[in-house]
């Protein structure tokens, strides 16, 4: 069923909207009022989030063509929303007074609009559009504090960026002339007559751009810089956000345009994915940078939610797993980024005694990085359980195996950041920033909540 009917993108129109009333309202605005964008941007993302829970309770459907509403895109676009509503909470003391506060907001909005449309489509050109909206305003982004570190940053996510941009672009054009169109119906049904080699190299070369969204194995080197380099609330944005959306979209071109046989394919991704989880806790072992830690640990989960994607249709299992681990992964990791916004501190060392300054706080990165381990009750352990499943039941058992493994060995980097939080050997000092301080609280407390209630969750999914 496929229809042309605009309320059916509500939620990226109410996006649209904020970003274009955002703009112009912040040009008219003086420094000491720019705070009126956040609240309307903030409004923005919560009528979208609201036309996006409506929206989850129609049939399946695709609207103008390419872009495909279904349980895929409906769960994109409330996480999504529900990111950066978050995001911009935790933005409210550093970005307060900033002589560029309107603009952060607005490309807050922007590459979650990106973000959302690279999980939707289902056709290879609004994939490259999306890909480029979701990207160009994170290049902004990081380097939005214009200082030495914050620049390489962003000149490296730019660089990168770009590069892996164009060897997209070359495996779009390839699998265009090979699948004479670019929806991914056609695709999956012309794709199965032509060359298996061919096709091979036109998806490698897609893959190029959507890894390097999603921060795995090779694409990942971006991301230690980017997250110790830009300002601590776009760091937590760009190793949450983005990466929604690409994995979704890896989903969906794995299900939608590949032809079912393709083991080639499945082989590939589970090996990019134990590369990518391994990797990822090997490097963050001896961090004694708390953001470069989060950097690494965010590599490692790319590598969990590739697993799913390694089986997405040997197994049913393979979207729910998806869907509910970036959700998970997603209110986790901001948690664990809002301890370190309401700390405002990156050494490993300053977090010694913070259960003094803050029992609450303390549990609360307890919570979110025990539950970046798939420690019960959380709602990343809940994500774990199923990609297990999920690797066992797409016949990648030793995949599983891998996973396990890495998720035992995470342990170690994170107890060495959750055990000096309780020393009594040390004084902690310093104020909290109370906006960050209540955000972690509020994820860590939905981590609890999804895990505990997941199997309401995935029976209504």
């Amino acid at each position: 069923m496929m229809r042309e009917n605009p309320a059916d993108l509500l939620p990226e129109l109410c996006l649209l909207g904020g970003v274009v009333i955002g703009l112009l309202t912040g040009s008219f605005l003086p420094r000491a009022r720019q705070w009126i964008v956040a609240v309307l941007c903030t409004a923005a993302l919560a009528a979208g989030l609201v036309a996006a829970a409506l929206a989850a309770r129609r049939a399946d459907t695709m609207t103008f063509g390419a872009f495909m509403l279904d349980p895929v895109t409906h769960v994109t676009r409330i996480v999504v929303l529900a990111s950066a509503l978050l995001v911009l909470v935790l933005a409210l003391v550093p970005m307060r007074g900033h002589r560029r506060e309107s603009e952060f907001y607005v490309l807050v909005l922007l590459a979650a609009l990106g973000t959302i449309t690279l999980g939707a489509a289902s056709d290879l050109l609004v994939l490259v559009a999306a890909y480029l909206l979701a990207g160009i305003p994170g290049y902004a982004l990081a380097g939005f504090g214009k200082d030495a570190r914050g620049t390489e940053a962003a000149l490296k996510y730019f660089l990168m960026g770009a590069f892996l941009g164009i060897l997209m672009l070359v495996g779009v054009t390839l699998l265009y002339g090979l699948g004479r169109g670019t929806g991914y119906g056609m695709l999956r049904t012309e794709l199965g007559a032509a060359q298996g080699g061919a096709v091979m190299v036109g998806v490698v070369l897609l893959l190029a751009g959507l890894l390097f969204k999603a921060g795995a194995v090779p694409a990942h080197f971006w991301i230690p810089d980017v997250t110790e380099g830009a300002p601590p609330v776009v760091a937590a944005f760009v190793t949450t956000v983005p990466k929604i959306g690409a994995f979704a979209a890896l989903y969906r071109f794995a299900v939608e345009a590949l032809a079912p046989d393709m083991d080639d394919w499945s082989l590939l991704a589970a090996i990019i994915a134990a590369a990518t989880m391994t990797l990822g806790n090997l490097a963050a072992f001896m961090q004694n940078n708390v953001r470069r830690l989060l950097a690494y640990s965010t590599i490692s989960q790319a590598g969990y939610l590739l697993v799913p994607v390694a089986v997405a249709g040997r197994t049913d299992l393979a979207e729910p797993t998806l869907l509910f681990f970036l959700a998970a992964y997603a209110i986790t990791n901001l948690g664990a980024f809002a301890v370190v916004i309401a700390v405002g501190r990156d050494d490993l060392a300053a977090y010694a005694a913070l259960a003094r300054r803050s029992r609450l706080l303390a549990a609360s990165l307890v919570v979110c990085l025990l539950g970046l381990v798939g420690t019960p009750p959380t709602a990343v352990f809940v994500g774990k359980l199923l990609m297990f499943g999920a690797a066992l039941d797409g016949g990648h058992p030793w995949l599983a195996v891998v996973a396990a493994v890495n998720s035992v060995a995470s342990v170690f980097y994170y107890l060495r950041w959750i055990v000096p939080v309780f020393s009594r050997a040390a004084t902690w000092e310093g104020t909290l920033d109370r906006p960050a301080q209540w955000t972690a609280y509020l994820a860590a407390a939905g981590s609890l909540v999804l895990g505990i209630g997941s199997g309401v969750a995935l029976t209504m999914g």
